[in-house]
């Protein structure tokens, strides 16, 4: 099955959201081995002015890959996983994800281009949080590129 060039421009709503408690970023952060005492210890991320303890900037990519699962599933995109090489992630953070966060992420397919027998796709993720009143922040962008392998490659 080839890639389908019509997902280009195709827009995937926010789907389930993400809870982000204290002994994820824990974990996240040591699997990643970063070390600073605000993603580990809520006094220490208050003494900094947060409100809880603070994410890893790289903590985004599981609700991006979250959103990213939603292409990669979608009978129509043509995708078959086996064949997925990533090749480029990149992150704007418009604030520190937070321990208490509810994130959701829409995801908006900004690029399908053709490479010999395969195709590079470019995707975007908007993360939100969730407020209280149900209205959304904007948490993070993240962009990422998968090349998809052509058959014999």
């Amino acid at each position: 099955m080839t890639i389908n060039p019509d997902l280009q421009g195709r827009s995937y709503p926010a789907a389930e959201v993400y809870d982000v408690g204290r002994e994820k970023i824990r974990e996240f952060a040591r699997a990643v081995k970063a070390t600073h005492p605000a993603h580990f210890d809520v006094e220490a991320a208050k003494a900094l002015g947060h409100s809880d303890l603070v994410a890893p900037p790289t903590f985004a990519i599981i609700i991006a890959q979250r959103a990213d699962a939603q292409l990669i599933e979608d009978p129509e995109s043509g995708i078959d996983f086996s064949r997925v090489v990533h090749a480029d992630q990149r992150f704007i953070h418009h604030r520190p994800i937070f321990a208490g966060d509810r994130l959701v992420a829409e995801l908006h397919v900004d690029g399908v281009r053709a490479m010999g027998g395969g195709a590079m796709i470019t995707t975007r993720q908007e993360i939100f949080a969730l407020t209280a009143d149900d209205s959304r922040e904007s948490v993070a962008t993240t962009t990422s590129s998968i090349l998809v392998r052509g058959e014999g490659q």
